[in-house]
């Protein structure tokens, strides 16, 4: 997995190819072969899709407190 951060850009591209590769599997049009390429495909956008997205959090972490990045709180949008 990358430790470099996925471009904005990069994560909803690859966001976008795996929410149509998940309509093309529920279809049911595929034959096995390519069944089993768009899964193996899925699998691999997934975990780029995680890896930014935990990148993300630590960025965040990182930028709510830089000398303890352990003790962030949760982010709670209502909460004053």
């Amino acid at each position: 997995m990358s430790t470099t951060p996925t471009p904005p850009k990069d994560f909803e591209r690859a966001l976008d190819e795996l929410e149509a590769l998940v309509q093309r599997l529920e279809g049911g049009d595929l034959s096995l072969e390519e069944s089993l390429g768009a899964y193996e495909r899925g699998v691999a956008l997934y975990r780029q899709c995680q890896g930014a997205l935990e990148q993300a959090e630590l960025r965040i972490r990182l930028l709510a407190d830089p000398a303890d990045p352990s003790g962030a709180r949760d982010f709670r949008p209502d909460a004053e």
